[in-house]
């Protein structure tokens, strides 16, 4: 028996369109898709999985996801334009979310048979590595029941969210991932209504530590180290 692959790829991409990650990432998950249903009709690994972990930031954008509800976007097509940001009905889990530079967009494809076959396992792992980098600058952050994601303050009136998430899966394999605040322009988060969930705040990084800018590269490094040992892999 072949012992499982560990190895992850990864790739920062910088700051790249949302439409033109998105394909990107269906390709390499159509890939690891396609490998696998070949392997099942060969009875056999003919075709073995990859792994891959995607860095990114994008343009001011709005992504719905398959389960989500199109009027918690507070603004109409003309008023997208005037802000230049898009708006895109996608397949992953959740409601809607923005994205725009200043945030560390994550993009883990993977196939969880390498690693352990529980999408809730793999949820709180994302988890974990945003409360444990959040937790290098001093910041206490939590779940909160009921709802993917990681917050501050839960249980407060002063919740609000600092990391959105929604993933898909097919075959054990992911796509999606995470979106963390670090420099993020708060704004157009007042121009929707939060993975549709009213009433919670949304705030960044370097909001909460009181700086003009936190430095994205070092954030970058923290959260790979975490993503490395909760994931038992190399990258």
């Amino acid at each position: 028996m072949m012992l499982p692959i560990k190895n992850i790829h990864f790739q920062d991409l910088g700051l790249i369109d949302y439409k033109k990650a998105w394909d990107f990432q269906e390709e390499l998950f159509k890939a690891n898709v396609d490998a696998k249903i070949n392997n099942r009709k060969a009875e056999k690994t003919v075709t073995e999985t990859k792994n891959h972990l995607i860095f990114c930031q994008h343009p001011h954008v709005y992504t719905l996801g398959k389960s989500g509800d199109e009027s918690h976007l507070l603004l109409s097509e003309a008023l997208l334009k005037q802000k230049g940001a898009t708006y895109y009905k996608i397949n992953r889990g959740g409601d809607i979310t923005y994205h725009g530079p200043g945030q560390i967009v994550g993009y883990p494809i993977l196939d969880l048979e390498n690693f352990f076959t529980d999408i809730h396992k793999y949820l709180r792992l994302l988890e974990e590595m945003i409360i444990l980098t959040l937790a290098e600058y001093g910041l206490k952050a939590e779940r909160s029941p009921g709802e993917t994601g990681v917050w501050l303050d839960v249980g407060t009136p002063f919740a609000r969210k600092i990391c959105a998430m929604g993933v898909r899966a097919s075959r054990w394999v992911t796509m999606h991932g995470f979106a963390l605040n670090v420099n993020a322009n708060l704004g157009y988060f007042d121009l929707m209504i939060p993975c549709g969930i009213r009433g919670k705040a949304v705030t960044s990084l370097n909001v909460e530590l009181g700086k003009k800018e936190v430095d994205e590269a070092e954030v970058k490094e923290k959260l790979l180290k975490h993503f490395r040992v909760l994931f038992e892999a190399e990258i």
